[in-house]
């Protein structure tokens, strides 16, 4: 990309946008170069073996196929050869100012049962970074069928984007033809989401066609437009990536036993955990939380919960590994702050069975921390009265306790506030 920039060139050639997916992860079609000659067309298809595709390669061309500038299955080299004459021909007869550089030859792929989808990047004057998915080809205009999306996107929100599109039920599978393989189509979101993380360069990005089936996802074509004017990147996103950063390691000490622990950001992907979580609090303890009583959460509540904007909320959740590759919550504190990043408030709670293990304290402290970072000015709380061990962590901290402004005292609460720029015993 550095190298197109310099160039003075916004456009990506399609051979340098499929570098840059298949460096990204992306499965793309292997893609060679030759000038525009016959001849290295045919050695490269010798080389490659037939039926290949052949497509014009020009700066000044990023729509091939409205010159004629793509020719599919073709199955020797007699034929190519006559292939490339007139597309040479036919190319330059409707766009005689494009600067032709040569061909791109590559395999035609063939895939039994496939669809045709289009996945696309976009950078909006509002929202920023935009991704678009839905059914692709050369009607993609024509059928409109697709869905938008906001990076970043997890394997969740890009399974949720697919299904918001007609397409959708058809990869799902009808009569004799097996279900696409959808797990791979959101895995090709997900690392455009983190392709327009990492580089703000791009501007636009378009794979069309995505061929998928019930085995696999390719990318035939790309086209890619990088600007160094309008930089996009995860600082534009309108959702802040996920806080890698915040993830630390804590060796916990309990009932004589040390044991490492993960203090990180909670995570979409935490919902079944955390429904877990939930389920193994006592019912008093939730009601000393959310001051009352309840028997179940629904999903939109976990959905909430888990995910969430960083940018305006934060949620850190205690885990350790257990058997298998997974891991269990312990504890959660989170803090929503408003808008003028002046007051935020919180709410902490942990595991039943491990209250008075120190994990409260040390919840509280990496939210006071991260809090102090980001220039948060007062942390508050409202507690119940009676929920004595709360109020008593709050002073160890440095919380200053009082009545809670505009609320009969009969409500039996307390607000507890810590100024975050003033050096104490939570720094």
């Amino acid at each position: 990309m550095d190298a197109v920039l310099a160039d003075g060139r916004e456009l990506l050639t399609e051979p340098e946008a499929k570098a840059l997916l298949g460096a990204a992860g992306l499965p793309v079609v292997p893609t060679q170069v030759v000038g525009a000659s016959a001849d290295e067309a045919q050695a490269a298809a010798d080389a490659l073996g037939y039926p290949v595709v052949v497509k014009i390669l020009s700066h000044a061309i990023s729509h091939k196929s409205d010159v004629g500038g793509v020719r599919l299955n073709i199955g020797s080299a007699s034929e190519l050869r006559a292939v490339c004459t007139a597309m040479l021909a036919r190319v330059r007869e409707l766009r005689p100012d494009a600067d032709v550089q040569g061909f791109t030859v590559q395999p035609m792929v063939r895939l039994k049962h496939a669809h045709e989808l289009i996945v696309g990047a976009n950078v909006d004057s509002v929202f920023g970074p935009v991704i678009l998915f839905g059914a692709g080809g050369t009607a993609v205009e024509v059928l409109a069928d697709r869905a938008l999306a906001l990076p970043p996107l997890n394997t969740p929100l890009a399974l949720a984007q697919i299904q918001r599109t007609r397409i959708a039920k058809l990869l799902q599978g009808y009569r004799d033809e097996p279900a696409a393989n959808i797990d791979a189509v959101a895995q090709v979101l997900v690392s455009v989401s983190q392709l327009l993380a990492e580089l703000p360069e791009i501007a636009e990005l378009d794979i069309n066609p995505l061929l998928v089936n019930h085995e696999a996802a390719v990318a035939l074509d790309a086209r890619v437009r990088v600007s160094a004017r309008k930089p996009a990147g995860a600082a534009n996103f309108a959702i802040q990536p996920y806080p890698s950063e915040l993830v630390e390691s804590w060796d916990w000490r309990y009932q004589g036993i040390q044991q490492p622990l993960t203090l990180r950001p909670i995570r979409p992907e935490d919902e079944p955990q955390h429904r877990a979580f939930l389920e193994k609090l006592a019912p008093q303890d939730i009601r000393l939380r959310v001051f009352y009583s309840r028997r179940s959460i629904e999903h939109s509540e976990l959905a909430r919960l888990t995910q969430i904007d960083y940018a305006r909320e934060m949620a850190f959740i205690a885990t350790r590994h257990i058997e298998g590759d997974g891991e269990e919550t312990l504890g959660t504190v989170r803090a929503a702050v408003d808008p003028d990043n002046h007051t935020a408030e919180f709410g902490v709670i942990v595991r039943s069975d491990l209250k008075g293990s120190g994990l409260g304290h040390r919840l509280m402290g990496k939210m006071i921390g991260h809090l102090r970072a980001r220039g948060t000015q007062r942390l508050v709380g409202h507690v119940l009265r009676e929920n004595t061990a709360m109020l008593e962590l709050a002073r160890t901290l440095g919380f200053e306790e009082g009545p809670v402004p505009h609320e009969p005292d009969a409500y039996n609460l307390r607000l507890v506030s810590l100024n975050l720029q003033t050096p104490g015993p939570g720094a």
